[in-house]
């Protein structure tokens, strides 16, 4: 432009007075300063980043569920489904590789830190907390001029240094670890006090009344209302608790869902994955996992064990439902505020359902069922009940099968150009984050802070997002993965599994999951030559991201 400029200059200075000339100078002096005020209007998307803690693949009403998620569905109903979405069996492995884009035996969640085995602990990978060989994809965006907000569950280290302000985020209200109470006792599972962050520092009592859902929400809202007119765009991680146990609600939440689930766990998943089906979140003639042998049918159960398990699933179903209104005021805000149309939003559940009971110890009281989903109540709702959430696939949170690693993906934004569309193309969880820095314009280094940090090894989704590209992999690129002593490895239709017994055989198993999604049928005898080419894909992945197999598990032996 300066160079237009000059010559413009000179011509005026030629024929024109000077009176004339300085007007003219002082116009484009005036041009200048424009340019450069629209120039400082930064005009990349806002991100929103949702996650729902133990959602199932098959709980929201766009992936077939009979919960209500009106909002939930809107941004998929402009947005896209992701069908094929991998990610970690549990929370805050996921949790590393959706901030770093690095798989999470690299990251430092080779394992959950409250579940280290013995040889693992002290290995490099299995520092308990997003250790300090990755770049967070909040450290970047900040460092590239956004505004970086989190709200909700972090669970990858709790020491300052660890926590969400070190890693990258300007403003947080956090609860640190990786679960308790949604009221404002700030229980732990144990009964133990929980920590919690507000804009890094560790705070003692929350506001009276706090619900998880709403005041997580408040906070993101609170923080982009403080700088939205100041030009930087946003990245806000929204990192609800809910669904995750204790299913706790206020109280005119509590019933919202009375009477719905009076048919049965088995009726209840019959209908879901026919409308999954319906709606092409599965194909007509998917494989269904049958209910776990240990489990008795609902038409076997009594009158008040009917009554007990029907009110457990109410209220998660309420949970969820709760959620989504959360993510309804946010969306409002957005559009209220002319942020929405700028802005990329994702959601996505951290892991399957939770079908594991685990035994709670005082102060949690469940003995009364009027008191279910109050303060001071601790309620899970089962293998049975998870395994609706799972729709078709097998098993849940925790296993390496389908039901525990695919999760529901939405992504909607002014970058999606298929509106109301659905992908089967097969992604990962550390695709969120080089999607988010692709779009955000951000390069991710081979150094940070003056180290060397692990490459990202996630794939922008931007190609499938603006319809360039029906799939960001190739047939012969695969993902892997490990939690529990249990693995996997899934290249194009086929996936190699390694379950633990009694979930499952304690050998390698090959599945066709486009033929077989319900993990049914086992091809090894069949195919021995895919088998064999899978194992060899499961020997490189142990290599590349130092997988070390626990010597003890959790979940084995625990059905």
């Amino acid at each position: 432009m300066g160079y237009e400029v000059d010559e413009l200059l000179n011509g005026i200075r030629e024929k024109q007075p000077k009176s004339f000339i300085k007007m003219a100078l002082s116009i484009f002096a005036f041009c200048l300063i424009a340019s450069s005020a629209l120039e400082a209007q930064d005009k990349r998307p806002n991100i929103v980043l949702i996650v729902a803690d133990d959602a199932g693949y098959a709980d929201l009403g766009s992936f077939g569920g009979e919960i209500n998620t009106p909002n939930i569905d809107a941004i998929a109903s402009v947005g896209i489904r992701f069908t094929n979405f991998y990610v970690g069996p549990t929370c805050s492995p996921t949790r590393s590789m959706l901030l770093s884009g690095v798989d999470n035996h690299l990251a430092g969640l080779g394992n959950m830190a409250e579940m280290m085995a013995p040889n693992q602990k002290g290995k490099p990978g299995y520092e308990g907390y997003l250790n300090h060989r990755v770049a967070p994809v909040a450290a970047l965006l900040k460092d590239a001029n956004y505004h970086t907000y989190m709200a909700g569950k972090w669970h990858m280290g709790e020491e300052p240094d660890h926590f969400p302000a070190a890693r990258g985020f300007e403003r947080d209200l956090t609860l640190i670890p990786g679960g308790g109470s949604h009221f404002d006792d700030m229980w732990g599972a144990k009964g133990e006090k929980q920590l919690y962050t507000h804009n890094g520092k560790v705070i003692t009592e929350l506001r009276a009344g706090f619900h998880s859902s709403v005041d997580y929400t408040n906070a993101i809202i609170a923080n982009i209302d403080e700088n939205k007119t100041d030009g930087k765009p946003f990245f806000a991680y929204l990192a609800f608790q809910a669904p995750h146990d204790p299913f706790q609600l206020p109280d005119d939440w509590l019933d919202r869902a009375k009477g719905r689930y009076d048919q049965g766990y088995d009726a209840v998943r019959a209908a879901r994955i026919d409308r999954m089906k319906q709606i092409g979140i599965l194909d007509r003639d998917a494989t269904i996992f049958p209910r776990l042998p240990n489990l008795p049918a609902w038409m076997a159960l009594s009158a008040d064990e009917k009554k007990k398990s029907a009110r457990k699933m109410e209220l998660y179903a309420a949970m969820l439902e709760h959620l989504d209104d959360n993510v309804g005021r946010l969306i409002r805000y957005l559009k209220d505020n002319n942020l929405y149309d700028n802005t990329l939003i994702i959601f996505l559940s951290d892991n399957g359902p939770e079908g594991t009971a685990w035994n709670m110890a005082a102060p949690w009281d469940n003995s009364k069922i009027e008191n279910w989903g109050k303060k001071g109540t601790f309620i899970q709702y089962g293998a049975a009940w998870a395994q609706v959430s799972a729709g078709p696939f097998r098993m849940f949170k925790g296993y390496e099968s389908e039901g525990g690693i695919r999760a529901p993906m939405i992504m909607s934004g002014p970058v999606v150009r298929a509106g109301g569309g659905i992908t089967h193309a097969l992604t990962h969880v550390t695709d969120v984050p080089a999607t988010i820095l692709k779009i955000a314009k951000v390069n991710y280094p081979a150094r940070y802070k003056d180290q060397h940090v692990m490459p990202m090894t996630g794939k922008s989704l931007l190609p499938i997002l603006n319809n360039s590209k029906t799939s960001v992999r190739g047939p012969s690129e695969w993902i892997g993965g490990e939690m529990f002593r249990n693995r996997s490895i899934r290249k194009g239709d086929w996936k190699l599994l390694w379950l633990c017994q009694p979930a499952g055989p304690g050998d390698w198993q090959l599945y066709n999951l486009k033929l077989d999604p319900g993990e049914t049928k086992d091809l090894s005898a069949e195919r021995p030559r895919m088998k064999a080419d899978l194992l060899r894909l499961w020997e490189k992945y142990v290599r590349d991201n130092n997988v070390i197999i626990p010597s003890v598990s959790p979940v084995c032996a625990k059905l």
